[in-house]
């Protein structure tokens, strides 16, 4: 299953979002990646929606058709399907298919009208309590299982034969598709909800639902980045960073990726920055800071409420730090999953390429993970050509956001004669900065000065040691729930996202000001006038 057999395929009638998607499957995946990606997110999402009860249990198995997948490939960019999201969200009690798809991806279809249900009702209040009581101890117990397994495996596989490789790989792939079903699982059915219904709450009481959600702690990216700050003031060695955190690295969602325990050059960059820090900038403080903001918010909240709304208020308030951070701590399951495909897939492709049958490491990714099970293809350096030749096409396409049936790749935009001085996007975080932009497509490959705004196309968990030295972020896609969304209520900082253009826009050195609640960047002073 991959952009390799079956690439562009749709119902007319479809609607497609890339939004939110790159966080997790980043740009044009290798045959590799979507040979581990395609399968298992298809089936997750029919999973978790089923565990709520939204969906039959018999509409849970991968669609042999692509058009009636939810995930697809076009240009080898990951898509979801919005229509079906919306239609589910539809079903489920307390909020609606816009909710879900607004607050996941980013955008509603132009002529979706929600049109709520109650038809599943019965089945989804048989399941869903259940379901969403036992996330947070499930999540947590497969977070701790993959951690000490991807530890085990990182440790031995330099030392593979061809056949532990496979084998390796193998295991890797099961495990993925069970750690990540059982993380989108924990977003749909938990993480999701009480947002919404957080969301609504502070609507009601006319107050900035902003505050409300900051401030949670056990945030995974939080950990990271409190952990390089102890490198960064000699408490802990560099060595047991990477240890802890080595599967996180740019690009990290794409099995071909090089992460930090390959290759740390990025973090001793980004140590300088944390250097150069005061020590009121302690991210464990800013964290004590921002609990602190949240518990004035929440009874300020409470006074604002009659006193029979209270009750049922103080035990969303209660379950908000409970499941909020629970997105991050699924993400780390996957990621180890993948990390350990990874490797495994490295040291088979040097042991294949040592044999002769491959001419590089490297062109291991342009196989799928089927392929690599039973043996790399007699015609493997062929299929290796033309593989890589069809990648390098797609990455020079550019596809718009979102799209109905195929999409018609955008053509390069011309250069204008003048600049914008007003990028408008969805304010995610709130606060207001002045400061100068750096535009970033590759945390790995540009120096960052503390302080500045912090523009980029997307990000991933590995950003959010970058984000902390940021003063505010300005991201081209994706929702309120985004992962530089998240990050940046944790941390504090203004964060505008879906701006969809800020990348194309802004230039690094232009004088900016962000509005993190008005969701908008103002050019005050640009660096090429």
């Amino acid at each position: 299953m991959g952009w390799i057999d079956f690439d562009c395929v749709s119902a007319p009638s479809s609607y497609w979002s890339t939004t939110n998607i790159a966080e997790a499957m980043p740009g044009v995946l290798t045959p590799l990646g979507w040979s581990l990606w395609g399968p298992a997110a298809e089936w997750s999402i029919r999973a978790a929606f089923s565990a709520s009860g939204a969906l039959p249990r018999r509409a849970v198995l991968v669609p042999d058709r692509a058009e009636d997948r939810v995930f697809n490939t076009f240009y080898g960019r990951v898509a979801a399907r919005i229509d079906f999201i919306s239609r589910m969200g539809d079903l489920l009690p307390g909020t609606s298919g816009e909710a879900v798809a607004r607050q996941l991806l980013g955008f509603v279809p132009p002529d979706f009208v929600s049109d709520p249900s109650r038809r599943r009702w019965p089945v989804i209040f048989a399941r869903f309590p259940a379901t969403f009581a036992r996330i947070p101890s499930t999540i947590r117990r497969v977070r701790r299982e993959t951690d000490d397994w991807w530890r085990r495996e990182i440790d031995r596989h330099g030392t593979a034969t061809a056949a532990d490789a496979r084998a390796q790989l193998g295991y890797a792939v099961e495990r993925f598709i069970r750690n990540l079903a059982t993380h989108t699982t924990a977003v749909l059915c938990a993480v999701q909800p009480v947002y919404d219904q957080l969301s609504r709450l502070a609507a009601r009481a006319g107050v900035d639902v902003g505050p409300l959600m900051s401030g949670q702690g056990s945030h995974e990216e939080a950990q990271v980045v409190e952990d390089l700050w102890a490198v960064s003031r000699d408490r802990l060695a560099l060595e047991d960073y990477v240890r802890r955190h080595g599967y996180h690295g740019p690009m990290e969602g794409e099995v071909s990726a090089v992460v930090w325990r390959e290759n740390p050059l990025p973090l001793l960059q980004l140590l300088d920055g944390y250097r150069a820090m005061g020590e009121d900038a302690d991210p464990a403080r800013v964290a004590l800071e921002r609990k602190a903001t949240r518990q004035r918010a929440e009874r300020e909240l409470l006074r604002t409420l009659p006193r029979p709304a209270r009750g049922p208020a103080r035990l969303l308030l209660g379950l908000a730090p409970r499941y909020l951070p629970l997105r991050g701590v699924g993400k780390v399951a996957f990621l180890q999953s993948i990390d350990v495909a990874r490797a495994a897939a490295r040291r088979l492709g040097s042991l294949v390429a040592d044999d002769g049958l491959i001419p590089e490491p490297e062109d291991v990714f342009f196989f799928t993970a089927e392929e690599l099970l039973a043996g790399v293809p007699p015609d493997a350096h062929d299929l290796v050509d033309e593989r890589r030749a069809r990648y390098g096409r797609y990455r020079d396409v550019r596809l718009p956001p979102h799209w109905r049936g195929v999409p018609t790749p955008l053509d390069e935009p011309a250069a204008a004669s003048e600049r914008p001085r007003l990028v408008t996007g969805v304010g995610a975080s709130p606060g207001v900065v002045e400061g100068r932009v750096r535009v970033i497509s590759d945390p790995a490959e540009t120096e960052f000065e503390p302080g500045e705004i912090l523009v980029a196309h997307t990000t991933d968990p590995s950003w959010a040691s970058i984000m902390f030295l940021s003063s505010a972020l300005v991201v081209d896609i994706g929702g309120l729930l985004s992962h530089a969304a998240v990050v940046a209520r944790e941390l504090g900082i203004p964060c505008v996202m879906n701006t969809q253009v800020g990348t194309r826009t802004l230039s690094t050195g232009d004088l900016c000001r962000v509005d993190g609640a008005t969701g908008t960047v103002e050019v005050l002073s640009p660096s090429n006038p």
